[in-house]
């Protein structure tokens, strides 16, 4: 049954490569046509699961909006032995390094204006800066023990943040 699959999926991409310019579908194009046909044959073999509740999505949008909000919580480190140490109070979750205000990317166009030119460049952040892909470290707003001030704190120890105490 499997090797009906596969055969039957080879020939769709043979046949859809026939319609392609004189000089052929790139290798790239071959490829991708054949794991569509094998993806599609799966779906309707298989079928898709039987998601009713939303569970998930529905976690995800509580934490979204709990992130949100400006709650007190708790920032600790942990060291090499799994252990806690509180590193200050702070206010809401952490900022991880790397997150960017503006999107990373940006099309450029070649110069007939079409799609055939296109690329993706980076593109700054607002104070004219390029922020890296990815960073180990996280923005914290602490609260200033000697007073009701919060400033920002970099921490490049991963962090741990809490709105409850933990052990």
């Amino acid at each position: 049954m499997k090797h009906q699959a596969l055969i039957t999926a080879l020939l769709c991409t043979l046949f859809l490569s026939a319609c392609e310019e004189k000089q052929g579908p790139s290798s790239d194009l071959v490829q991708r046509r054949a794991q569509e046909a094998l993806s599609a044959q799966s779906n309707s073999t298989v079928g898709m699961p039987a998601i009713v509740n939303f569970a998930e999505k529905r976690m995800m949008k509580d934490i979204l909006e709990k992130r949100d909000q400006t709650i007190p919580t708790i920032t600790y480190i942990t060291d090499l032995n799994g252990n806690l140490h509180k590193r200050c109070d702070s206010v809401g979750y952490g900022l991880p390094y790397a997150t960017q205000y503006t999107n990373p990317l940006r099309m450029a166009y070649g110069s007939d204006g079409g799609l055939n030119g296109v690329v993706t460049l980076p593109q700054s952040d607002p104070n004219g800066l390029f922020s890296p892909a990815v960073a180990e470290a996280t923005w914290v707003m602490c609260k200033d023990p000697n007073s009701d001030k919060v400033a920002a704190v970099y921490f490049e120890d991963r962090v741990t943040v809490s709105p409850f105490p933990l052990k």
